[in-house]
């Protein structure tokens, strides 16, 4: 089955690392976290990848031009996560199935249980929910007594898009263009007509959006806690 991975954006919220390079080849250690993410679809038997790139696209081409199992597809410069993946469309065959995430983010989910999930519930789309950790310790209140603090918490109340997705090739049909973002509008109308579902991932999620979530992952590969990691527990 083949993998899409976004690797197009600016990644502008990482300006400090992006002015070089692409946010997808920022290192976590000595690998870029794009390295990482292959590396656990690898563990669940995903061999296939189609990397949708974009922005200083040479420098993720020339980085696994030798890897046969890895195709790197200019995207262009300037659409959007579901433009660019409907530039993707001629790789894919009516009727089939495949995965997608964006390249930055990393995850210790059973892949293979997200596509159990998707093939058994025969929708055209679904996505990995998480709960993230918050930013800052939440403290709870009696009055103005603190009666409980935690440090860092997962946050309880909402659950997000984590990425990590299964899409059936019917998800081309509801993008128009390359100025649709695939979040907004394909994943909406999905939802009205029941054919999104969510595979609730209670373990290890974390997204690399600043500078500070770098510096987050940098810690925990450096330590050895790395859940993304496989084999492990989840």
């Amino acid at each position: 089955m083949k993998v899409v991975i976004l690797c197009g954006g600016l990644g502008s919220r990482l300006a400090e690392e992006t002015r070089l390079i692409p946010k997808p080849m920022v290192k976590i250690g000595n690998s870029p976290i794009l390295n990482h993410i292959i590396k656990i679809y690898n563990h669940f038997g995903f061999r296939q990848f189609i990397l949708a790139t974009g922005y200083k696209s040479n420098i993720i081409k020339n980085y696994y031009k030798k890897r046969k199992n890895i195709k790197c597809v200019y995207t262009g410069k300037n659409p959007l996560t579901g433009g660019r993946l409907l530039r993707l469309k001629k790789y894919f065959k009516q009727g089939e199935n495949f995965m997608l995430t964006y390249g930055d983010g990393l995850t210790s989910q059973n892949l293979k249980k997200l596509l159990k999930f998707h093939l058994r519930h025969k929708k055209i789309a679904t996505l990995t929910s998480v709960k993230p950790r918050a930013r800052f310790g939440e403290v709870f209140l009696k009055g103005n007594r603190v009666s409980k603090f935690e440090e860092k918490p997962q946050v309880n109340s909402s659950w997000i898009n984590g990425g990590f997705f299964v899409f059936n090739y019917k998800i081309f049909n509801f993008i128009s263009g390359d100025q649709i973002m695939l979040e907004r509008e394909p994943l909406a109308k999905l939802t009205k007509k029941k054919q999104l579902m969510a595979y609730k991932h209670h373990g290890f999620w974390q997204c690399m959006d600043t500078i500070r979530d770098k510096n987050i992952l940098k810690k925990m590969w450096r330590e050895k806690d790395a859940p993304w990691v496989w084999p492990n527990k989840n």
